[in-house]
């Protein structure tokens, strides 16, 4: 393993929990994520809305009675990963826009729109895990001589 491997797995930090599909269970997530982080000394915005409407949509659309969702969060220098695993493969999440009236269906839109990347990844059966993740790197300036600009 090289030097910077080496490195990057001492600094990968990992939380993981178990949580009703209710929505208490879905707040309990957003409030245990923002613990985590604050503990962790990272961002507590996006990631916490972000935790917010992946466990909202796991109590509301991946419920299965008797079986529980869980939460997970992973560090590294440069990236958030929240990853939310529930029991019902058969409902895959897909963002689209909601009749204006309608009071509900904007958290995948929210999620699309915070993170930097999304996805959904299948089993083992009978699970799906919704994941997103989030750029902890300063962003890059621009150096005078990159041609952003100038005379």
């Amino acid at each position: 393993m090289n030097r910077e491997a080496a490195e990057l797995a001492r600094t990968t930090r990992h939380f993981h929990v178990l949580l009703s599909p209710t929505p208490r269970g879905a707040r309990l997530a957003r409030l245990l994520a923002t613990e985590q982080l604050r503990s962790w000394g990272l961002p507590l915005d996006p990631a916490r809305q972000i935790v917010a409407e992946l466990s909202a949509n796991a109590a509301a659309h991946g419920r299965v009675p008797g079986r529980d969702f869980r939460l997970g969060l992973y560090a590294t220098a440069r990236v958030l990963r929240v990853e939310v695993t529930d029991t019902c493969p058969e409902r895959l999440p897909s963002p689209r826009r909601p009749e204006a009236a309608s009071e509900s269906g904007r958290g995948l839109l929210l999620v699309e729109a915070l993170a930097h990347r999304w996805g959904v990844a299948e089993g083992p059966y009978p699970r799906k895990t919704v994941w997103a993740e989030l750029s902890l790197a300063a962003p890059e300036r621009d150096s005078p001589c990159s041609g952003g600009g100038g005379a």
